[in-house]
Order: structure tokens, then C-alpha cells, then sequence
């Protein structure tokens, strides 16, 4: 609901109350009636509504008993501060509900001041609020009496649960880092981590979807104004949530596959060793070594990005192997990444079926001492470097954890693995770095030629998410990802996959080299063509700038012409709706530079009158474009567009505005074009 205007002020006499009291009453309500407030600011929240909900009676009284009485100025000028201390609290309530939670809980004392202060301003407007000239009740006098004094004494109120959970996400945050060197190695308690999370309302995918969301909006926000710190701070909590998600819903997933499960029989005469062993529980498939068969205790990625224990894949490596045992692939190197999220997930379920641990054995360096101290160094609160390190070991291991489920999960968690990742590199350029590092890439690849719609346009979005890293599109060229990217642009199963095709072919084109390999695919240009007719709005525009791209390499310019792209990129030029007009220019002016696509402008019979209204009415880009093509078409025996031109009355002031205002570029185009002109007069007359 809109809030109703505050009514006009006089400087002096008496003022009908009652288009300021229907507004502080429409407030008031508003506030009232909000609906899931916050998990945070319980009781700062509560107690402002409660002495919101005393103020709203008051209004309606005030308002009953002045129908047609006139209201002093001091009681008007009161209310009127009233009005702005209650839509500061709605703001502020609203703030704390639509913004991110984590974000809330880490600002928590600076929130909670200014629920302080809003509280100290309603104290300011209540001492001065004339009761005895006002008609209310004495019940309502008493109330609003005691309102005041209650605001007078109240302190600054910052909750200990909250600062407590704090404490309870950074120590999270801490672990993530120290688990590494610790005793414990990997280990994080996912138990505790959801617990912590749910507190703060984040229970569900869909919750830790919004709240990344929220997240990655706080950060954009403090980049506008140079909180560089809190920037940093933010994305140490992406990771976490993100890292987090990730490892409760495997967690649920092999839960559920558990409670499946239908238990083994037992024989009636099973003697006491059967009966001992029925009792141990089938180890999940996905926590055996596809080597051994056996539990993994150690378990790391080779470059495949499949999952091995290390001491079976270390075996096979040593004596003389280099492909994958799984799939055959030959490893482009031979290191062994570490799975911390796999391993804790593994030890979790140990601990909670009783199984015994075996921790690898510490080196002499690790001595017992060491090792406390480091876990008691993770008891303190952690600081910005840490953080930092906390949140890049954090994407590291979801980045494991999420590839190895791309690898050998079930279409369904081949699905939910490629959106996350997805998601995670969306933002941060060391995200991008880490999850190709992960060996994700490979993977997304393969899944570009999945029959479910939603794996390929998970996949194919991440690999342009991927693609901004300029290290990586080395990565996805090297791995011939482009053959299956112009496939999934041709016919990919959903508009929106075509169209992040198109875009990932744009951001790999950037790189010389590549536009020459991209442009001797003989379906990639002519399947941008048809992006180009077929597309949204969005997508007519990845579609062009895919094709300005290709098109500053010369031998791209006569397969672009041949596709078609021409008329279509003159039809664009009058749609207003496409909004490409700056990138169909682009893209023609280069096409202009091959006979092919010269014969193909000439051939038009609206492009020159439309390149004419773009010299007025264009953009700078345009403005620069349509001159280039204009002086393009009348070179070289162009002497009936420039017939054209004279014949059209707006070409010559157009030419001329263009040479007084346009840029620098432009008006010595325009200068050279209206010479020119004048030459071709001269020789009709």
C-alpha cells in the first residue's frame, strides 16, 4: 500500500486534524500488520510495535472526538514527528526483513542503535504531545503517560542470542580454515552448521538461494560507496551459505537413500558373528573408492574430477598409470586435491554409526602442542585475512564437493550440482579461477548434450559464467567445449540456453586467436544468424555482439554476408523494441568492409533514408557508424546513394550538424562526406 501524503503546513493558527491523523492511523497499520518479521531484532522489533500499536489507539481517539474540532499547533507539530519517528520504523522493520539475515546478524549492534535512536525520537515528540488539550480518554492519558516514561528509561538493547550466534557463523567460518591443519582434518559439523543457519530462518534450497541473492545485492551496494572490508566480509559468507547448501542437501539426499534402503535378511540361524555384522550398515556408494570398494579415508580428486582414496590412486598412479581408472581419460596432471567437503560428510556418518576413525598419521613436525595450539588459535575471532582465506578454502571445497557430484551423481543431482555451480560463479573472479581448477569444466561440457532442459541451460549458463576468467577460456577452448557450445546454439532445448550459447561465443571471441577458430565452424555463424531472428531482446543482442566480434577478423566478414545477417541487421535498425540499434551499426560497418557485404548494403533500398535519421537522432556510437557506412556506400562507384542523398532534404543538415556537434571522428567524416557531395553536384551539373 502507498502511504498517504502528509498534509500542508501553515506557520501559525489552527489546523483541521484530520488529514494528519488518517495518515499517522494508515502508518500506524501498516506497521501493525506487517507479517514474517524478521528472525533478528526480536525484541527491539516487538517493543516498537507494542508502543506503535498504544500510539494507533490514540490516533483513532483523537480522531473520533475532533470530527469537528480544531487541533493546536503544538499538538500538530508533535504529531507530525510522530509521523516521521513511525515511518522511520517501518523502513528500518522492513530493512531487517528484506535485506540479507547473515548481513543483519554481523551488523547487529550498529541495528540495533538505530532502533535506540528511533526510540529516543518518539520520546522527543511524546514530551512535548499536549495531552490535557487533547479529547482522549484518561485510560489513553495513562498509557501514553507511561509510554513516555518508558521511553525515557529505556537503554540500548542488544540481544546476547544474536551475538552468540555471531560468534556461532564465524567460528563456522574459522573451522573451515583451521579443519586443514587440524587433528580432525576436514571435518566440519554440518549438524551444528544447519542448526546455526536455520536460527536465522534459512531452512530450505530455496532460502539460501534468496539469501545469496540478498548477499550478492549488499555487496554491490557496499562497492558504491567503498566498503571494501565489507565487501570482503560478504563474500566470506557466500561461500559459507554456499558451501553449506551444498553439503545439507547431500546430506539429506543420502538420508533419504538410506531410509530406501530395504535391510538386508537376516537368517533365523545366524550364529553370533552374522548377527554382530548385521548390525554395521551398507557404506553409500558414494563414500566408497571405486578402486578398493572400500570406505574412503582419505579421499581427493585426480583430474578427471572423479574421487578416489588416496592411498588406491596413489598406488595406481606410482606404478606407471596416467589415465583415469573410471573413465579412461588421460590426466593432463597428476596432483591429488584434497575432497574436505566428501571427508567430512564421510566422517560424519562414521561417527554417526559407530564406526571407527582411522586418522592419518601425523609427520614428526605435527606435534601434539602444535596442533592444539592451532585449533585453540581458531577459538579466536577471526580477522579479515582469515576471513578471506576462510572463504576461498570454503568455494574450494563446494567446488570439489559439486563436481564430483557432476561426475557421478544421478540426473537429478547432476541437475542440482551444475546450478550451484552455476550460481557460485556467478560472482568473483577467484570463484571462476577455483572451480575450473576443480576440473568442473570437463563435466559441464558433457552435460551441454543432456536431454533435460534444465541440466543443459545450467550447464551451458556456467560455462559463460566460467568464460569471464580469461585463464579459463584457454581452459574451455583447449577442452573443445565450442564444438558443443554452437550445437546447444543451434538447437539447444530452451531459448534461454541458445542465447547463453551465444553469449559464452561472444566471451570466448574476445581472444584473436580464437576468432579464427570459432569462425571456421561452419554452423557458428549461420547458427547467430539465426539467434539473431529468432532471439529475445537479450539474445538479438548476444547474437550481434557475438558477430561484431567475429567480424573484426577479415576472413569472418563473406560467411557473415552469406548467413544472411545484413537484412536482418537493417530490419533491427527500425525496431526501437530490439533496443541493438548501436550493435547492428557495429557489426554492418565492419561486414562494409568485404565486396560481399558492400553489394549486400547497396541492395538495400531503406538503409540509406535510415542511416540519415540516425545522424540526427542516434546515439554518439550511431551517429559514428552511420557516417562510416554512408561514407563506405558512396566510395568506389557509389554515385547513386550519393543521388540519394542529395535528394533527400534532411541528408545535407544532418551532414552538418554532424560536423559541428558530433565527435572528432565524426566531424572529419562528415566534412570529408559533404565534400564529397558537393564533387558529385558539381560533375551532375
Amino acid at each position: 500500500m502507498n502511504e498517504l501524503p502528509l498534509p500542508l503546513m501553515v506557520s501559525s493558527g489552527f489546523l483541521p486534524s484530520r488529514n494528519l491523523l488518517e495518515t499517522l492511523i494508515h502508518i500506524s497499520n501498516q506497521v501493525l500488520s506487517m507479517e514474517k518479521l524478521p528472525f533478528l531484532q526480536v525484541k527491539n522489533i516487538s517493543t516498537m510495535v507494542r508502543r506503535i500499536k498504544i500510539l494507533s489507539s490514540l490516533f483513532e481517539e483523537i480522531q473520533e472526538s475532533s470530527s469537528t474540532a480544531l487541533l493546536p499547533p503544538s499538538s500538530i507539530l508533535c504529531l507530525t514527528e510522530l509521523f516521521s519517528v513511525i515511518r522511520k520504523v517501518k523502513l528500518l522493520i522492513g530493512s531487517c526483513k528484506e535485506s540479507s539475515s547473515l548481513w543483519n546478524l554481523m551488523q547487529t549492534e550498529l541495528v540495533s542503535n538505530q532502533f535506540h535512536a528511533l526510540m529516543k525520537e518518539m520520546e522527543k515528540a511524546l514530551d512535548i504531545l499536549p495531552l490535557r488539550l487533547l479529547h482522549v480518554t484518561v485510560d489513553t492519558k495513562e498509557q501514553v503517560e507511561l509510554l513516555l516514561k518508558q521511553a525515557k528509561r529505556a537503554d540500548l538493547f542488544i540481544d546476547p542470542r544474536e551475538i552468540q550466534k555471531r560468534e556461532e557463523i564465524l567460528q563456522l567460518m574459522a573451522n573451515i580454515n583451521c579443519d586443514k591443519n587440524s587433528k580432525n582434518q576436514g571435518f566440519i559439523d554440518f549438524r551444528r552448521m544447519k542448526d546455526t543457519m536455520s536460527s536465522v530462518g534459512l531452512r530450505s534450497s530455496l532460502d539460501y538461494e534468496e539469501e545469496i541473492s540478498k548477499l550478492e545485492a549488499e555487496a554491490e551496494k557496499q562497492a558504491g560507496t567503498g566498503g571494501l572490508i565489507a565487501i570482503s566480509n560478504i563474500n566470506s559468507l557466500i561461500s559459507l551459505i554456499s558451501l553449506s547448501k551444498a553439503a545439507i542437501l547431500e546430506e539429506e539426499h543420502l538420508m533419504i537413500k538410506q531410509i530406501l534402503k530395504q535391510p538386508a535378511p537376516m537368517s533365523a540361524r545366524a550364529d553370533q558373528c552374522s548377527l554382530c555384522y548385521s548390525v554395521v550398515p551398507d557404506i553409500p556408494d558414494e563414500f566408497r573408492c571405486p578402486i578398493s570398494l572400500d570406505l574412503m579415508r582419505d579421499p581427493v580428486i585426480i583430474a578427471s574430477g572423479h574421487t578416489y582414496d588416496r592411498n588406491s590412486i596413489a598406488q595406481w598412479i606410482n606404478s606407471g598409470h596416467h589415465t583415469c581408472p573410471k573413465s579412461g581419460q588421460r590426466l593432463i596432471h597428476m596432483a591429488l586435491i584434497p575432497n574436505y567437503a566428501l571427508k567430512s560428510l564421510i566422517h560424519q556418518w562414521c561417527l554417526e554409526n559407530n564406526i571407527p576413525i582411522t586418522e592419518p598419521t601425523l609427520s614428526p613436525s605435527d606435534s601434539e602442542g602444535s596442533s592444539s595450539s592451532k585449533i585453540k588459535n581458531c577459538d579466536k575471532a577471526i580477522d579479515y585475512i582469515s576471513a578471506t582465506k576462510a572463504a576461498t578454502d570454503a568455494v574450494k571445497m563446494t567446488a570439489e564437493f559439486l563436481v564430483g557430484k557432476l561426475a557421478t551423481g544421478s540426473p537429478d543431482i547432476q541437475r542440482q550440482a551444475a546450478y550451484e555451480l552455476r550460481l557460485l560463479a556467478k560472482t568473483g573472479m577467484d570463484n571462476r579461477r577455483i572451480i575450473a581448477e576443480s576440473g568442473a569444466i570437463p563435466f559441464l561440457m558433457t552435460l551441454l548434450c543432456s536431454r533435460d532442459p534444465r541440466i543443459q541451460e545450467n550447464a551451458v549458463t556456467a560455462l559463460l559464467n566460467l568464460s569471464i576468467h580469461e585463464n579459463n577460456k584457454i581452459l574451455i577452448m583447449s577442452a573443445g567445449v565450442i564444438d558443443s557450445l554452437i550445437e546447444v546454439l543451434q538447437c539447444g532445448k530452451t531459448m534461454e540456453a541458445r542465447e547463453n550459447a551465444a553469449a559464452a561465443i561472444f566471451s570466448l571471441s574476445v581472444i584473436d586467436e580464437y576468432k579464427v577458430i570459432i569462425g571456421a565452424r561452419t554452423r557458428a555463424i549461420p547458427a547467430l544468424v539465426g539467434l539473431l531472428e529468432e532471439g529475445t531482446t537479450a539474445g538479438k543482442k548476444d547474437a550481434a555482439i557475438a558477430l561484431f566480434n567475429l567480424a573484426v577478423y577479415d576472413a569472418n566478414r563473406p560467411s557473415i554476408v552469406l548467413a544472411g545477417a545484413v537484412p536482418l541487421l537493417i530490419n533491427l535498425l527500425m525496431d526501437d523494441k530490439a533496443g541493438i540499434t548501436d550493435d547492428a551499426l557495429a557489426v554492418l560497418a565492419l561486414v562494409l568492409g568485404c565486396n560481399e557485404g558492400l553489394q549486400a548494403l547497396r541492395k538495400s533500398r531503406i538503409l540509406v533514408p535510415l542511416l540519415v535519421d540516425l545522424l540526427r537522432f542516434g546515439s554518439s556510437k550511431g551517429k559514428d557508424h552511420s557516417i562510416t557506412l554512408l561514407l563506405g556506400l558512396c566510395k568506389d562507384s557509389g554515385e547513386e546513394v550519393a543521388g540519394k542523398l542529395l535528394m533527400n532534404p534532411r541528408s545535407i543538415p544532418s551532414l552538418q550538424s554532424l560536423s559541428a556537434d558530433g565527435s572528432l571522428r565524426a566531424r572529419r567524416k562528415a566534412d570529408a562526406f559533404l565534400r564529397l557531395l558537393n564533387r558529385c553536384c558539381s560533375q551532375s551539373q
